[in-house]
């Protein structure tokens, strides 16, 4: 009996000290818990430190790592292909394009050879700083617009070089335009059937207009010095100013390029000579006579 009771007793300390040491054993685990979480937090702080520490002196990083989170995405790109050059420089649809009939000796004496175009060409270009490929089509040009209307294609670049200087953008204060400085208003109606004025820019429309311009001035003043004198607009004018003399003369340089002889692109400066006595008009006539222009 007494054994039992001391059992009785023994048992009861037991379950009372129980308690006791669970709310130690979880007052030693909870303090371990809370001193790891401390401890992780105060490394997550330092880290974030040192991560904002280095996007700060890299921003290159910082925009890398802003463009990964913040990823969108990728919309496909189509490459960009530039026309070709003659597509940029193409006549309107509606100008009647080149006859396929057999050339006639004429024709052929207006076209010339491939090789003197090749010269032409080269020669305009070096002289007045223009790409190589657009030389080759206002030269291409106007060789088949001086085929077509019957006038020299070297008197069409020479006005063109006088002109504008190859530029096909080119517009004088009074509203002369493109490559021949055609005045677009006035002759409005020659480029209704090439697009309306927006086609005086138009290179191909620009030397087409400005030829058959020259042409129907030359066929006016009966000879290539009056039409030169009409086209710019000196016409009721004693003197053009030089005009006709500039164009005539880089006339002339473009024949020697023609037939393959090496001419300066820079034309040196020659000294005013004295002014000469006004010849008489039998010899201003046999003058005018003397400079021939194919197809006229």
């Amino acid at each position: 009996m007494i054994n039992r009771i001391t059992g009785a007793t023994q048992f009861a300390r037991t379950m009372a000290r129980q308690p006791a040491a669970w709310f130690s054993t979880t007052r030693v685990s909870a303090k371990g818990v809370l001193t790891t979480a401390q401890h992780t937090l105060t490394i997550l702080g330092v880290t974030a430190l040192v991560v904002m520490a280095v996007l700060f002196v890299r921003p290159d990083l910082a925009k890398a790592l802003s463009n990964s989170l913040n990823h969108e995405p990728e919309v496909e790109t189509v490459a960009v292909v530039a026309p070709p050059l003659s597509a940029l420089m193409e006549t309107p649809s509606s100008t009647p394009a080149a006859s396929t009939a057999p050339l006639t000796a004429e024709e052929k004496a207006l076209l010339g050879t491939q090789k003197q175009q090749q010269w032409v060409t080269s020669w305009l270009s070096k002289r007045y700083r223009v790409a190589g490929d657009a030389a080759n089509m206002l030269v291409s040009t106007a060789y088949l617009t001086a085929r077509e209307i019957k006038l020299d294609p070297l008197l069409i670049l020479a006005v063109m070089a006088i002109e504008s200087g190859l530029n096909p953008f080119a517009e004088s204060p009074v509203g002369a335009q493109g490559l021949m400085q055609v005045m677009s208003k006035v002759h409005h109606d020659k480029f209704q059937e090439m697009g309306g004025l927006q086609a005086a820019l138009n290179p191909v429309a620009n030397i087409r207009v400005g030829s058959l311009i020259l042409k129907d001035y030359v066929t006016r003043g009966g000879s290539v010095e009056a039409g030169l004198k009409i086209y710019v607009g000196a016409a009721a004018f004693e003197h053009d100013d030089g005009y006709g003399s500039k164009v005539l003369a880089e006339y002339q340089r473009l024949k020697q390029v023609s037939a393959g002889k090496k001419v300066p692109t820079i034309t040196p400066m020659m000294a005013a000579a004295p002014a000469k006595p006004t010849p008489p008009v039998a010899a201003v006539d046999k003058s005018v006579s003397g400079t021939q222009i194919a197809g006229l």
